[in-house]
């Protein structure tokens, strides 16, 4: 057994000597929106497979949607599309704006973004910029677009930095409160509050403690699909 366990330690750390190698060759390429072209390139390429039908409500934004594999189970009988990608950053969304939203003349769109950005040193007025930035893209095609601005959410990993975090959802928070098609769905306070204020239980997250688990999308959907519905009707 302890044969085992060391083994299974160096495995470990080989792998997290791995990981670090790889960002550090990445360097901030990962950071701009050019990276991420070959994947918006993979979502054009399935479209002309199979063209999504438009009308459905868009979710977009980092890896924390692109990996909500259950989206369309989890929001029944709401009919969703997904188009996150990787690690984006806020300003990554409106650069790819008229590739992964305008095409599909969404009825809503659901943006999950500012999370990397503030992990990449970026402040709470940028995040809240670009968030802007967004708005004012998507309503030249769709003047009257809902918005769902998903807050920014506490993880384990980034837990030093969910102040600034916290800062960024309030921004938005307070732009959303002058402009009635813009809504703030918080997710980050039901997560806080399982760690009893602190820390979010590691439940909620993958072994990175970035990530969500099964678990962590179970409450998120438990949150924003009946927002959703009670806002938009099943559609």
């Amino acid at each position: 057994m302890k044969t085992f366990l060391k083994r299974l330690g160096l495995a470990l750390l080989a792998l997290g000597v791995l990981a670090v190698g790889a960002l550090y060759l990445l360097g901030d390429r990962i950071n701009r929106a050019e990276f991420w072209e070959s994947t918006i390139e993979g979502f054009e390429a399935a479209d002309r497979e199979t063209s999504p039908e438009p009308g459905a409500i868009l979710f977009t934004g980092s890896s924390s949607i692109r990996l909500w594999s259950s989206l369309e189970q989890d929001m029944a009988p709401l009919r969703v599309l997904n188009r996150g990608f990787g690690g984006a950053h806020m300003d990554h969304v409106v650069h790819y704006a008229d590739r992964i939203i305008r095409p599909y003349a969404p009825r809503a769109l659901v943006v999950y973004a500012g999370d990397n950005d503030i992990g990449a040193g970026k402040t709470p007025a940028r995040v809240e910029a670009d968030f802007r930035a967004l708005v004012e893209r998507v309503r030249e095609d769709q003047p009257d677009l809902p918005i769902y601005y998903l807050t920014i959410k506490a993880s384990r990993l980034r837990w030093k930095l969910w102040p600034i975090m916290h800062e960024t959802n309030q921004r938005i928070e307070a732009l959303a409160a002058g402009d009635p098609a813009i809504h703030v769905i918080d997710v980050a306070s039901p997560m806080i509050a399982l760690g009893g204020g602190g820390k979010p239980p590691s439940a909620l997250f993958a072994l990175d403690g970035l990530h969500l688990s099964d678990e962590g999308y179970a409450l998120w959907t438990s949150v924003v699909r009946p927002r959703l519905l009670r806002d938009l009707g099943p559609g």
